[in-house]
């Protein structure tokens, strides 16, 4: 059994907190993506799993065994680093089998498992090559091999992609799903890189200032964010401000600076003590995926143009604002507009195909679902309505 259980995790350096209090267990065949920008605590939590930190207090159990002080080489796990760490002065199938050999592996069989995890990435033919020959995306599959040679019971990944242009990285991140599908072992990666953690995860661990924040399946982390951070953090959004104007049994009225009120539905699992009120500052979230446009002269439903008022729809409110498109930004398949909106700007993104043909200085109606839209509080924590 390959279970990974962190209990109260912490790590300082002198009077710098790095890791605070991160606890999670890891399911044996689990791929676990630890995701946060740099500083976040994340490597050096990797490194303790690993044995090449030791933690300042907490435990780390692998299947039943406290391993919390355990050296590198005495933990059933391998470590893929960023950098690759080959070994210049050996080749490729050397580099491959040097784990095995230190295991006391006999050179025969050492030859034919790295050979055998050589193929496996699809670099059999590179096995007497000079490693220092090979490119960024051939070195990070010899260092693979070289980790899955030794047979771990749990693989740890260092972003192991972030030296990869971005079409061999998002190739790899496929090769890398599909190894893990096939092993069926405990894998741990660390990244930087939302699209890459979403690809990859079957669950995802967001980790900020040291501490693990949320830990989720990839689409419950995204359409639930715990908090301001995390909606931030997964992609980008147009955060407005708001104050409440007022609520009903059926929903929250926000006057926002978008000099329009904004209407959003009350779902009724919201726990009174935590119910906004009247006054309370907030920011709401519109994602660009939420967001429709059409010229700001288009008809309404009912046959007469409406450039500003909520267009209602079997009884759900749709809100709506009229701006002008400030700036086109082309980003290959996507097209951004970035529209003003009386004191503030919001941006849209479409596809090519569905665009749309909007040019700067033209006014369009930008319209939404009023449940498609997250609330936050003042203190970044997330508003259930």
């Amino acid at each position: 059994m390959s279970e990974i259980t962190l209990s109260g995790l912490e790590k300082r350096y002198g009077d710098t907190l790095a890791v605070e209090d991160v606890s999670v267990t890891i399911d044996d065949g689990e791929l676990l993506c630890l995701l946060g920008p740099s500083g976040s605590g994340k490597s050096t939590t990797l490194r303790m799993l690993a044995g090449l930190e030791t933690p300042t207090d907490g435990e780390i159990h692998i299947g039943d065994e406290d391993v919390t002080d355990r050296p590198a080489y005495e933990r059933t796990t391998a470590t893929v680093f960023q950098d690759w760490a080959l070994f210049p002065h050996k080749t490729v199938l050397e580099n491959v089998a040097f784990g095995l050999k230190m295991q006391g592996t006999g050179k025969d069989e050492r030859r034919e498992r790295a050979k055998e995890m050589l193929e496996r990435v699809r670099m059999g033919e590179y096995a007497d090559d000079d490693p220092m020959n090979l490119s960024g995306g051939q070195k990070q599959r010899v260092a693979l091999a070289r980790a899955l040679a030794v047979n771990p019971d749990v693989l740890l990944l260092d972003e192991p992609l972030s030296n990869l242009d971005k079409r061999l990285s998002e190739d790899m991140q496929i090769e890398l799903r599909e190894i893990h599908e096939e092993l069926e072992e405990t894998f741990v990666h660390v990244t930087h890189d939302q699209d890459e953690a979403f690809t990859l995860a079957d669950r995802i661990g967001i980790m900020a200032d040291g501490s693990l924040v949320q830990v989720g399946e990839p689409n419950e982390v995204y359409e639930n964010p715990k908090n301001r951070f995390i909606e931030a953090f997964l992609g980008d959004t147009n955060f407005v401000a708001g104050e409440v104007e007022r609520t009903t049994a059926e929903s929250v009225h926000v006057e926002t600076e978008l000099g329009r009120e904004v209407v959003l539905p009350r779902t009724g699992d919201a726990d009174d003590a935590d119910a906004l009120t009247e006054g309370e500052s907030v920011a709401l979230s519109l994602r660009p995926e939420v967001l429709s446009i059409e010229p700001a002269d288009a008809a309404t439903s009912d046959g007469e143009s409406d450039r500003t008022q909520p267009v209602r729809t079997d009884g759900d409110t749709t809100n709506a604002v009229v701006g002008t498109v400030e700036n086109v930004l082309y980003r290959g398949s996507t097209i951004r507009y970035s529209v003003a909106v009386e004191d503030t700007s919001v941006f849209v993104e479409r596809t090519v195909a569905d665009s749309g043909a909007f040019d700067a200085g033209d006014e369009i109606r930008i319209s939404w679902d009023g449940a498609d839209v997250l609330a936050f509080r003042d203190d970044g924590s997330r508003v259930d309505l």
